[in-house]
């Protein structure tokens, strides 16, 4: 949730609200952050109504007895399942909100170049590896004191220098979760921007040399 308001904040004080039709991304990714903050209220409610055990102080009033404890948890189940289920279908939503609003993004700038940001100039082999991540299923792999592994899709070896470059430039994201454990590689919407608008600088191959023309020696055959 925090994250979108984030994100809401940069794009409504950037240059993209002069593009036609970023009205309806903006309005998309606010409901991003309301669908964020439903799930969250329901996950705080189902913490609450989550039937804790624990142990009295010494003294206190005796220990409930099993029948009890059975009741308690046979009650607040229904409940857990409720807010659990009402969780789970607000951050589907904002899923699916934050997906068009990336796609929307980048058709209004398709749409729009002149209000294309500026985008760094990639090298050939800097955007054969952004090709790659997009095709999904690139993972970072960062165990403890070893050394840090990228691999795509298809379990190939991604070179480190170049992988550094576009994480520098943000034009992919890494999943931060715990460094001890495979985190996802991703495309950001200036990584499709770049992917959609810029080609490599592949050097054209020489055109096979002509033959040369029959010189005329001006006799005759023989």
């Amino acid at each position: 949730m925090s994250r979108s308001l984030v994100r809401l904040s940069v794009l409504d004080g950037s240059q993209y609200t002069a593009v036609p039709g970023s009205r309806l991304s903006l309005d998309t990714l606010s409901g991003v952050t309301a669908s964020a903050s439903i799930a969250a209220s329901q996950l705080a409610r189902a913490v609450g109504d989550n039937p804790l055990e624990g142990a009295d102080f010494a003294g206190g009033p005796p220990v409930e007895e099993e029948s009890v404890r059975q009741a308690r948890h046979t009650e607040a189940a229904p409940v857990l399942a409720k807010s659990l289920a009402t969780a789970a279908q607000h951050l589907e939503l904002s899923a699916t909100c934050c997906q068009y609003t990336a796609s929307a993004i980048i058709r209004d700038l398709t749409e729009h170049p002149e209000h294309r940001p500026d985008l760094p100039e990639l090298s050939p082999a800097q955007y054969a590896v952004l090709e790659r991540i997009a095709q999904g299923g690139t993972r970072r792999y960062a165990p403890h004191n070893r050394p840090v592994r990228v691999t795509d899709g298809d379990g190939r070896t991604i070179h480190s220098k170049p992988f550094g470059v576009l994480e520098k430039e943000r034009l992919i994201r890494v999943a931060r979760t715990s460094r001890y454990v495979s985190q996802d590689v991703v495309v950001t919407a200036a990584g499709r921007l770049a992917l959609d608008f810029q080609k490599p600088h592949r050097s054209q191959a020489p055109s096979p040399a002509k033959p040369p023309p029959p010189r005329n020696t001006g006799g005759r055959n023989r």
